[in-house]
């Protein structure tokens, strides 16, 4: 892997990737740190491009009101999968560049939203289901109150929160992970982007949110609530509210087995318990965002 100079970037690229002399990626080397800039996202983009990304290239974005449109995900190589034939896009060196590339696009994508209110939730809710409806609800009155709703794109509560939102003239934004037999995103986002690498996902959830809202959920939905609540714990991003919403039956197991358990140990403190808000309408989650952050 070569650091500093980017003199010798192009040819490396052109041979790696059968260019040919004419091709931009196989231009003159220059000490314009624009140029090189440009030519670093212009590789990133084409290693995408050239291994089929789910990543949108460009700027391009699905309409408003129209269905959300995702390229079809490359089956990455998991750590157990027998090896296969030598390649470089898929050594773990030039897995950096796809990496960067997922950046890239995320941000690109992304910083051109106001903050957003942030929703996780169970992917196995269906609809007409009690939580579904509650979702949906909550998604209206985010929309209806100003916010711009992002969910992780899927169905269940990611779906009906999408649905309430976008029914009620909303920005919906659809944060999706590629999984091999995940459900295509659902029809109610108005942006979609999408990602190979759930650390990459994380980031941008947490980046362009002003608040995380929690409805009843899996394994997923609590490993984004321990994210959140580390990063405020330990002061890595600015506190912003992280609010568990839904009925008490579902929450006061887990928050009884932090005061009893984490709190009387010593092993969290007050204040740290005290970054968790309850929310059990949507009525109380619009007044929990809308409160200002800090103790």
């Amino acid at each position: 892997m070569w650091v500093g100079s980017l003199d010798h970037v192009p040819a490396r690229v052109a041979t790696a990737r059968g260019y040919p002399p004419s091709h931009p990626a196989a231009g003159a080397a220059t000490s314009n740190p624009a140029r090189e800039a440009g030519l670093i996202v212009f590789f990133l983009r084409s290693m995408n491009a050239r291994a089929g990304a789910g990543v949108p290239l460009g700027r391009s974005l699905p309409s408003r009101r129209g269905p959300p449109i995702i390229q079809k995900p490359l089956g990455e190589n998991r750590l157990q999968e027998p090896p296969r034939p030598p390649d470089f896009t898929s050594e773990d060196t030039w897995r950096v560049f796809r990496i960067m590339a997922e950046f890239v696009e995320g941000f690109e994508t992304l910083s051109k939203i106001p903050r957003a209110v942030t929703v996780f939730g169970s992917a196995r809710t269906r609809p007409g289901e009690l939580e579904y409806r509650r979702a949906e609800e909550l998604g209206r009155a985010l929309a209806k109150a100003g916010h711009v709703v992002i969910s992780g794109g899927g169905p269940g509560d990611m779906e009906a929160v999408s649905k309430g939102a976008f029914e009620a003239g909303g920005e919906t934004i659809g944060v999706c992970i590629e999984l091999p037999h995940e459900e295509k995103p659902n029809p109610y986002l108005t942006r979609v982007v999408s990602f190979r690498y759930f650390f990459v996902r994380k980031v941008m959830f947490v980046k362009y949110t002003k608040a995380f809202v929690i409805l009843p959920g899996g394994f997923g939905t609590l490993d984004e609530l321990f994210e959140a609540l580390t990063l405020v714990q330990t002061m890595k991003v600015p506190p912003f509210p992280v609010v568990l919403a839904g009925d008490d039956e579902y929450w006061e197991g887990l928050l009884g087995w932090f005061s009893s358990s984490l709190l009387r140990r010593g092993k969290i403190g007050p204040e740290d318990l005290a970054i968790l808000q309850r929310a059990r309408t949507a009525e109380e989650v619009l007044a929990l965002v809308a409160r200002p952050p800090g103790p």
